[in-house]
């Protein structure tokens, strides 16, 4: 059953009323029928822009897209999108069409549409409208291109990534033709823009179906992420390890909570591996020096990408870090917090988790390790204990009227009375930190 809501068909209903055909499309419509709570409605017209603007001429109507017919209606302070019924033309960018032709027909308009279940229209008067097979496909949860697979991805290249994220989140198998044609057009994507490839690969590595994406069409992910290349078979050659780099990292990436940041570092963390691969006399293999050849490629790929600062950050930080041996001691501990942050030694100890995860038995003890960091880290927040120099008993200006100078001095005594502080040998007291500055420190 398919609910529509309330600001939804009060402007389909109006539409109707005024005499054209109105319906709900697209991924509402989809989701409905799969029971995924949605709140994004569409609604496709045989109303032209102008004669939309006419029947809503009581509210406020927005012409966000007037050119492809679309318009937006503000009802109750919900944003309504109506496009008209349209014929798309002469798509020379891969990307947008040059011109449309408004049609009456709702068939014209599914026909354009990416793929069978997104090319389905509901309203209560009609029922639901299906020329392409979409509701087949959602009952058999394959995903399949409307009409020719090629000419959908050279019209839009960016539905090459909706294809493998739609299979990624829904869990749905890519049809074989629709599947050819992925990979043979894959390099369009270098034609989309930065911004919309990375916000379909973030939805993409949140997908319950990821893992499996992430290995059938790692050569659709290198056309837009290169620094992934190599990852697939190659052999690690290390006894605690029993996939290759890539199905290990998408293993892991299956195994770390659905967080943008943490997934992309679990996605990344290892994709300096090949570039560092040694064995040593026993033909053991070793990567020494890959979490940090790892982050700087994972920082160029977020920066071409177009990804916020804050994510780039976050995200290179854990996977410089992410091999990090932490003292399971809580002066480990404190300077671990210190260094990455409280928000940061958690997440390291999340992917720390997903990484041994993804690997054999003879990693599992690390697990246990990284609960104890969990523990110590909790033990030292809950109480408060000091780990940086804002919590310092001590502040630089009262160094300096011990007569401490300001610049590197001043804060290299900072930093040594935090030492003393986190290994225990003076309580995180002014009084006492001062007597410990006086009778240790130079």
């Amino acid at each position: 059953m398919i609910l529509i809501p309330t600001e939804a068909e009060y402007a389909i209903n109006k539409l109707i009323k005024n005499g054209y055909d109105a319906y709900l499309v697209g991924g509402f419509v989809r989701n409905s029928l799969m029971g995924i709570d949605t709140t994004d409605c569409d609604i496709t017209t045989s109303a032209t822009p102008d004669e939309v603007i006419n029947v809503f001429k009581d509210l406020k109507v927005v012409k966000t897209g007037i050119k492809h017919g679309t318009v937006t209606v503000i009802k109750n302070n919900i944003p309504l999108e109506i496009t008209t019924f349209r014929i798309d033309e002469n798509y020379t960018d891969n990307r947008h069409p040059e011109s449309v032709i408004f049609t009456k027909s709702i068939r014209d308009d599914l026909a354009r549409r990416d793929f069978t279940v997104n090319a389905l229209a509901y309203n209560k008067e009609k029922g639901l409208v299906d020329e392409f097979g979409g509701i087949d496909d959602i009952k058999n949860s394959v995903l399949r291109a409307v009409g020719n697979a090629a000419e959908r991805f050279n019209e839009d290249a960016l539905r090459i990534m909706r294809a493998i994220r739609f299979s990624a989140v829904l869990g749905f198998e890519i049809e074989p033709k629709t599947k050819a044609a992925i990979f043979e057009f894959k390099d369009l994507l270098l034609n989309v823009s930065s911004e919309r490839i990375f916000s379909e690969l973030v939805k993409l590595i949140m997908g319950k179906n990821a893992a499996d994406v992430i290995c059938e069409y790692h050569e659709v992910l290198e056309v837009i992420l290169p620094e992934i290349k190599g990852m697939a078979g190659f052999d690690q050659q290390a006894p605690h390890h029993i996939y290759d780099v890539l199905k290990h990292t998408a293993v892991a990436l299956q195994k770390t909570e659905a967080t943008k940041h943490l997934r992309l570092a679990v996605l990344l963390h290892d994709c300096g591996k090949p570039q560092c691969f040694s064995t040593d006399k026993n033909g053991v293999g070793h990567f020494k020096g890959h979490p940090e050849l790892s982050a700087k490629k994972a920082k160029q790929a977020l920066c071409r990408l177009k990804a916020d600062n804050e994510t780039v950050l976050n995200v290179v930080r854990l996977i410089a870090h992410h091999d990090d041996a932490i003292p399971l001691t809580e002066a480990g501990v404190k300077r671990a917090l210190n260094s990455l942050t409280v928000q940061g030694f958690f997440d390291l100890i999340k992917l720390k988790k997903a990484d041994n995860l993804a690997k054999g038995d003879l990693a599992k003890f690390r697990l246990s390790e990284a609960e104890r960091l969990y523990e110590i880290g909790k033990k030292v927040i809950d109480e408060n204990q000091c780990f940086s120099l804002k919590q310092l008993a001590i502040k630089g200006d009262d160094l300096i009227a011990l007569g401490i100078p300001r610049g590197k001095k001043l804060g290299d005594t900072l930093e040594a009375l935090l030492d003393a502080v986190i290994d225990g040998r003076v309580e995180n007291d002014k009084n006492k930190l001062i007597e410990y500055l006086k009778n240790h420190i130079a």
